[in-house]
Order: structure tokens, then C-alpha cells, then sequence
């Protein structure tokens, strides 16, 4: 059998395991494919660390090991082809408190918040939780990707030092921003005197060969003199309930605010999340490049199987495991509970800022979401 079907076919029940994705319909005969975190093990070496961190049975406090911090410089550098320093590195122990983070960092100097439209639902929260209002702009939509709305974004009322929050890549729609597009959103932000919160947990997760993440703070030193990076291998290597990610920020003074802004308040990662970010890091990229495979088989068998059906329309992503769907010319009055009904648990578009859209998780075994669409189709069939 080869690896990739025993890691990516032979995986846990997490039912009745305190699972935030599977405990949602406990009890129920409701397949999940919400929130974003993947069905499969971790890599083996990944498991086997644990394993061996348990053994050792002391899980006293813990600072950040010399050598994650080396594993994500060399990372940045053969993956990215961007040279950051140890000293801009701030360790964090998860995403949404980071974005939280990032307002209130510049809750005293931004009047705003720009984000675009569909996005993961914390961009539209985290503002808000620091009086900061948040302006929604609608990505463009052309021949099935969607992307910046530059003119509509020349358009905006725009103050100096206010904030954008950028999903890249993005989700929900799975776009890779490339440099063209991102050479014009540098140029766009740097002349405006902007700053940037750029969420990329999902850079890892490419599907398609021939494309690149490009970290939009290597563009050059002046966008990077605004921006806040974020990223971690949660999403890459199933980490979540580990809690460790870190922010990239170069410009000295930032990154002093930034830390003045969580002191006291975030905590560190714990202990076993710096060591399983590490094993990662360094181990992980052969399993990696395996799930990227299997993540692009899922989708290309999911976007076959919804596009026979009459009244949805799914968009194919560049990246992470993730699809965005447009239900609204489906016959029903909401598409998000009458999936469920059917068996189904997908996420509801209106908490993206997209009422009648949905967001399907496609990081499960092959055999699950083959029940998952067919679930769908019957469903529909006599709509």
C-alpha cells in the first residue's frame, strides 16, 4: 500500500473524542465538513515526537527552542525564497488572536479596517473588538477565481496608517495571490500609507504546480516596513489543537507595539506546541508534498461530482483544503440547513459575509466525501 493511502485513507473515528468538527452533530448522522481542520493523522514523525514528549512525562513552561526558530528562517528561505531575521519572529499560540492582535496594535493609529469579501469570519469580528469599524470589499470574480476589486478599491475613502487585513491565500476561495497582483496591492497600500495584516497559514497548501506563495513581505523592505506576517503549520501539518504560530514583522517599532499589544494578555505557545512545530518543520515536507496530492484528487472529484448538480456553482481553489460554492440559485430558502437535513454539515457563506454561499472542508478520506456528495446529489435531485 503505498504512503500516501495509509495516512490519508486509514484515519481515527473522532467521534465521541471531544472534537470540535465531529461534536457538533454528535449523536446525529450528519457528516462534517465545517470548521477547518483535517480527518488525517499528523506525519508519523510528528506522532512519534509526541509520543516521546509524553514519555518523558514533564510539561513544565517552556521557551521557543533555538532550532524551530533556525527551521523557519531555512524555510522561509528554500520555500519563499525570503530572508528574515531571528529577531523578528513573535511567537503566538493561534491565528484569531493574532488578527486580534494586529487591531489592537494600530487601534490608535488606523480609523479602519479594510477586508475583502468572502473571508474567514474573524477578519470581520476582530475590528469590531476595538471600535474599529470594518469595511467589507467584494473580490472580483473572473472566469472562476476570484480576486482584488482594484477599482472599487481606488474608490475607498482610505486614511493614513488605517489597516488592511489580507487572506493570503485565501480563504475561503482558495486564490494565490500572484506577484502581479500583489506588486499592484504593494503599490496600492504603500500609496495610501497603509499598514497590512497578511494572514498566511494557508501558504503551505498550494494545489497546483507552477505556483508560488509569494510572502507579500518580500515584495521589498517598504511594504515589509508595514506589513505583519502571520503564519504556522497548523493548517500544514494538522496542528491545531497545539496552538503555536508566529508573526514575522521586520520594522523594529511595529514589532514593539505589536508586543506591547499582547503583553499580559496572549500567552505563549505551550510547550508541546513549539516541539511538534519543530518535528514538523523539519521532517514534514515529504508527507506534505503527499496531502497536497491527495487535497488535489478530494477537489477535483468534489468539483466534478457539484458541478452535475443544478443550482450550485463551485469554485476550484489554488489552494488549502478548502471550497467556496455559490447555493443561491439552489430552490430552497437556506442552503446551509437544508445540506444538514440531507446529512451534510457544511459551513454557512453569510458567516464569511456571503449569505447563500457555503464553504465545504475537503480534508477528509476519499470514501467520506464520496458519501458527502452523494448525500448532496439526492438532496437535489428532486428539487
Amino acid at each position: 500500500m503505498s504512503r500516501s493511502g495509509r495516512f490519508f485513507e486509514d484515519i481515527p473515528d473522532r467521534r465521541d473524542t471531544n472534537s470540535l468538527k465531529w461534536g457538533k452533530y454528535s449523536g446525529s448522522d450528519v457528516i462534517p465538513l465545517w470548521v477547518a481542520d483535517m480527518d488525517f493523522k499528523s506525519p508519523p514523525e510528528v506522532v512519534d515526537s509526541a509520543i516521546q514528549a509524553g514519555t518523558f512525562g514533564n510539561f513544565g513552561y517552556c521557551k521557543c527552542p533555538e532550532g524551530l526558530e533556525e527551521a523557519v528562517i531555512q524555510r522561509c528561505v528554500d520555500l519563499y525564497d525570503w530572508r528574515i531575521e531571528r529577531s523578528w519572529l513573535v511567537w503566538l499560540p493561534g491565528m484569531v488572536c493574532a488578527l486580534n492582535a494586529c487591531c489592537r496594535t494600530l487601534e490608535k493609529e488606523s480609523s479602519q479596517v479594510f477586508t475583502q469579501t468572502p473571508v474567514y469570519p474573524p477578519f470581520l469580528s476582530a475590528p469590531g473588538n476595538f471600535d474599529l469599524p470594518c469595511v467589507h470589499i467584494p473580490m472580483h470574480l473572473n472566469a472562476d477565481r476570484f480576486s482584488f476589486d482594484f477599482q472599487s478599491m481606488d474608490e475607498l475613502p482610505t486614511q493614513s496608517s488605517d489597516l488592511f487585513m489580507l487572506c493570503h491565500p485565501h480563504n475561503p476561495v482558495g486564490t494565490v495571490f500572484n506577484r502581479e497582483e500583489l506588486d499592484r496591492f504593494s503599490q496600492w497600500t504603500l500609496e495610501r500609507n497603509l499598514y497590512v495584516c497578511s494572514d498566511e497559514i494557508h501558504c503551505d497548501l498550494l494545489l497546483e504546480p507552477g505556483l508560488e506563495h509569494i510572502p507579500l513581505a518580500s515584495i521589498g523592505p517598504e511594504i515589509a516596513d508595514r506589513t505583519i506576517t502571520l503564519m504556522a503549520p497548523s493548517k500544514t501539518f494538522n496542528l491545531p489543537g497545539f496552538g503555536c504560530s508566529f508573526a514575522i514583522i521586520s520594522n523594529g517599532e511595529l514589532r514593539r507595539k505589536f508586543k506591547k499589544a499582547i503583553s499580559g494578555i496572549v500567552p505563549d505557545p505551550p510547550a508541546m506546541g513549539f516541539t511538534l512545530a519543530e518535528t514538523a518543520y523539519r521532517t514534514g515536507e515529504p508527507w506534505r508534498l503527499e496531502l497536497l496530492g491527495y487535497l488535489k484528487g478530494n477537489r477535483d472529484y468534489a468539483l466534478e461530482e457539484l458541478g452535475r448538480i443544478t443550482g450550485l456553482t463551485a469554485y476550484p481553489p489554488e489552494a488549502t483544503y478548502l471550497m467556496w460554492i455559490d447555493a443561491r440559485e439552489l430552490p430552497v430558502e437556506n442552503a446551509h440547513s437544508f445540506f444538514e437535513k440531507a446529512g451534510v454539515g457544511l459551513s454557512d457563506g453569510k458567516d464569511f459575509g456571503s449569505p447563500g454561499f457555503l464553504r465545504m472542508n475537503l480534508g477528509c478520506s476519499r470514501d467520506l466525501l464520496v458519501q458527502a456528495l452523494e448525500r448532496m446529489t439526492v438532496a437535489c435531485r428532486d428539487l
